[in-house]
């Protein structure tokens, strides 16, 4: 089995690409190695030590580093654990019982006002078709948290998350975007 790597803009953060199906839908981003112990393959890699960072995409796997680790110390045990995992046919999550399951909060999420349901179909459409697949390119992910009084809010996953040039990404790209093709756009924030 041979696992590609790519970098990303986020020197911290590289890309690996199993040659297979990681997540079937959606995606699954990991901050910490207790939100890790939900599946065994992020287990592993916050297990390596200077793993910070696991986010599962539908392709790949982006793994980010801690401050002052070195991808050419860390590259070799964590291509060795996904090596391990996708060639034993390992599930991505540990099975269990509803008991065992928690999800994410939304504590950053807006409700989004009624009057804008046409202004947010169309963020929320642009974001999926535009902006996401773009993002994914690079090991990451953004998700829509709301729209405010002409403030669109998104949260950054993956490879995004901490990234020097995401900001720019934000402001020069997805911000200019929606601004060109919902009016009603003043501003794009990240949460």
């Amino acid at each position: 089995m041979l696992i590609e790597t790519e970098l990303t803009p986020n020197p911290a953060t590289i890309k690996f690409l199993p040659g297979r199906e990681v997540m079937g839908t959606g995606t699954r981003d990991f901050a910490t190695p207790e939100e890790a112990e939900a599946s065994p393959l992020a287990d592993a890699l916050f297990g390596l030590g200077d793993v910070t960072g696991v986010f599962f995409g539908g392709h790949f796997i982006s793994v980010t580093i801690a401050p002052g680790s070195e991808w050419s110390d860390v590259k070799p045990d964590v291509l060795a654990t996904l090596l391990e995992h996708f060639s034993a046919n390992m599930p991505l999550f540990t099975p269990g019982s509803a008991a065992g399951i928690s999800v994410p909060s939304d504590a950053d999420s807006f409700t989004d006002a009624p009057e804008d349901a046409e202004i947010v179909e169309q963020i929320r459409e642009l974001i999926d078709t535009r902006v996401r697949p773009a993002v994914a390119n690079d090991g990451g992910d953004i998700i829509y948290r709301g729209f405010d009084k002409g403030t669109v809010y998104l949260k950054m996953q993956g490879a995004c998350s901490g990234c020097p040039s995401s900001t720019a990404t934000l402001k020069n790209g997805i911000e200019q975007l929606l601004k060109h093709y919902v009016p009603e756009v003043t501003e794009v924030r990240a949460v």
